[in-house]
């Protein structure tokens, strides 16, 4: 029989950025969920930004709805993630019977620090340092050893993983890009970066239609983060750069769309246009934001990306500017075969976008006018009828357009 945890878990610090700053404490109570309470020096620092719109910029303890406070939620690992922890858990209560079991708070925890999404780290004071941070089995891999990472992820879909596979994988599963096999890596160049792989489910070439939609939105003048194919023994992998840390390697405050709408991103009746109103009240720059959220609107349309929930839309905190951006987009994947329809409402009053002409109706609460409008859509429409040619210099061959011509024939002919 596994061993009871303490009645009461210690405290950790919540900490900011690469300089450690002290913004909070995080109570962990018995593990099911946790409160937290924000650190009175940062409520009075110049500084100073709410962290997570569902917590109160009041001293005191603030008890969240889910687990933990929403922005901390969405560094958690996705259903990929979970996957990893909950195997290599396993394999702990194997060898030793008394391992507890997991609490709920357990998977925030076993995220490695230096892949954890956005700039929140978690310190345990006790032992004064951050968890999951350094150790001989934790580092994040280099591109080098992809194909290492790449056989651990094949194995675990198998079923065959070893102790060294699990390793390589253990708190990289990142909340950024999806549920499919993937792990943080470190570029050549030294900065962070999402690889994903071929899942044995997939019936296409998933791979390169993700990097084929990352780039002809590139084309398309949306900002998205920088994405490519590498080849790692014959197998195709998405390397996706993290756009959560600067240059010289700062972390950035990160929360996704689901949590600035105070939803648990499985409601599916929240709206763009919501989106509109938080970036009108908090964001750094509102009207060109706005009017990159409608073009990415549009390019989604045009490349039948259904899988628009809100998680899959995030946004970045400005320090200097002290508000929000979106995000650079990321995990756009054309899904050939589905309904052309959003999974994310455009307005309460329309529901879900399945229409041209139900996007032209609407672009005036994005702040623009018809000529703006249509200028946008030609310019989008004009990057995304390119897509043959880009496919083929990602390696595509006819097979794989013939799969992929329903996502953008239908939308792009006129």
């Amino acid at each position: 029989m596994a061993a009871p945890r303490p009645t009461r878990r210690p405290d950790l610090e919540v900490h900011l950025g690469a300089s450690g700053l002290v913004v909070g404490r995080l109570h962990l109570g018995s593990g099911r969920r946790s409160a937290f309470s924000y650190d009175e020096g940062w409520l009075r620092d110049a500084r100073f930004f709410t962290l997570s719109p569902d917590l109160q910029p009041v001293a005191g303890v603030q008890h969240p709805r889910q687990v933990f406070f929403l922005a901390l939620e969405d560094t958690a690992p996705d259903a990929w993630g979970e996957r990893v922890i909950r195997r290599a858990h396993a394999k702990l209560r194997q060898e030793d019977r008394d391992t507890p079991a997991l609490d709920p708070v357990d998977f925030v925890m076993w995220v490695d620090d230096e892949a954890r999404v956005g700039a929140l780290r978690l310190f345990d004071p006790q032992s004064g340092a951050y968890l999951r941070a350094g150790g001989a089995n934790r580092h994040v891999p280099p591109l080098v050893e992809l194909d290492k990472v790449l056989h651990a992820a094949r194995a675990l879909e198998d079923g065959t993983e070893s102790v060294q596979d699990l390793r390589y994988l253990l708190g990289q599963g990142t909340s950024l890009g999806g549920a499919r096999p993937k792990s943080t890596v470190r570029d050549t160049d030294g900065r962070l970066a999402v690889g994903k792989f071929p899942s044995q489910a997939d019936r296409r070439d998933v791979i390169r239609g993700e990097v084929l939609a990352m780039q002809l939105a590139d084309k398309a003048g949306i900002r998205v983060a920088p994405a490519r194919v590498e080849v790692i023994g014959g197998t195709a992998v998405a390397i996706i750069r993290r756009f959560d840390r600067t240059d010289d390697g700062a972390r950035i405050p990160y929360v996704s769309a689901a949590t600035m709408l105070q939803s648990d991103g499985r409601d599916a009746t929240r709206a763009y246009t919501e989106l509109v109103d938080v970036l009108l009240q908090a964001g750094a720059d509102p009207i060109a934001e706005i009017h990159e959220l409608w073009r990415r609107l549009v390019f989604n349309f045009l490349i039948c990306n259904t899988d628009d929930h809100l998680r899959n839309t995030g946004f970045l905190y400005d320090a200097r500017q002290r508000g929000w951006r979106l995000s650079p987009a990321f995990d756009l994947n054309p899904m050939p075969g589905d309904r052309r329809e959003s999974k994310t409402w455009l307005s309460e009053d329309t529901g879900v976008i399945d229409s041209r002409d139900m996007l032209m109706a609407t672009a005036s609460y994005f702040r623009l006018d018809a000529a703006q409008a249509q200028a946008i859509w030609s310019e989008v429409a004009q990057a995304v009828a390119g897509w043959r040619a880009l496919a083929r210099g990602l390696g595509m061959r006819g097979t794989d357009l013939l799969d992929f011509e329903p996502a953008f024939v239908e939308s792009t002919t006129p």
